[in-house]
């Protein structure tokens, strides 16, 4: 990505509520099915603005959230909004060099920057005793691909694997699947209903970056909206073998 498609980029997202599909109803669900105490010890890593850090301090209230994420306005933009809570820090930090000890690693639509089997086995000793790994993956739900979906992900990811694939890697780390759940329509539409608004308030684009960038970011709310039966994302709870 070229300085001037990055920095549009970067505007279009600037301030939206999310950086990827999700709701808290998924956070309490993941907890639930890993067992995360009420005092757990949780990274968020790769946080980006913040969206699931009131959700992960519901499900551990007497705990600690520990947010990461590289990219500064992202974390000051969560810092703005958590940083008057005791039970929150939210730092720049590369979730590639987390340290722990987590009761569990949080990881929304991240993961696949550094694959799935190899950011596993990198957080495993972040995780302290009996701690589990929640992470959504981009996924293929069906082997009739409709060549919109296909043509945008083999921009975007070509290697984006289906459900017996992550599992796959999954297990190719050394740990096991505990349960899987497809993220829902309005997981999605809490990401795109503001990103819409966002390219409508940016549009037409004053300049060649920028119109490049909503045109883009309309092709994938478009697919999404025509094909989410054909992919999505998988929420996936997991846990190092032998815990």
């Amino acid at each position: 990505m070229n300085a001037a498609i990055r920095d549009a980029f970067f505007q279009l997202h600037r301030d939206l509520p999310r950086e990827g599909p999700g709701e808290a109803a998924d956070v309490a669900w993941a907890a639930d099915v890993a067992g995360t105490p009420g005092d757990a010890r949780i990274c968020d890593a790769a946080c980006g603005p913040g969206a699931d850090i009131a959700a992960l301090r519901l499900v551990a209230p007497q705990g600690h959230v520990t947010a990461l994420d590289k990219t500064a306005h992202f974390v000051d933009q969560a810092r703005a909004v958590h940083g008057h809570d005791a039970g929150v820090t939210v730092a720049a930090g590369d979730m590639a060099t987390i340290d722990g000890p987590y009761d569990l690693i949080w990881c929304a639509g991240a993961l696949y920057f550094l694959g799935v089997t190899e950011g596993l086995q990198t957080w495993r000793a972040a995780l302290a005793p009996g701690g589990a790994v929640v992470f959504s993956e981009p996924c293929w739900f069906t082997d009739d691909r409709p060549p919109a979906a296909v043509e945008m992900w083999d921009g975007e990811y070509p290697t984006m694997p289906d459900a017996a694939a992550i599992a796959a890697q999954v297990t190719a780390a050394g740990y096991r699947t505990i349960a899987t759940r497809a993220l829902s329509a309005a997981a999605w539409e809490a990401y795109y209903t503001p990103l819409d608004q966002r390219i409508a308030m940016l549009s037409p684009g004053d300049t060649p970056a920028m119109q490049h960038v909503l045109a883009e970011a309309r092709r994938e709310t478009d697919v999404w909206r025509a094909h989410s039966d054909s992919f999505g994302y998988l929420l996936s709870v997991v846990r190092p073998d032998g815990v």
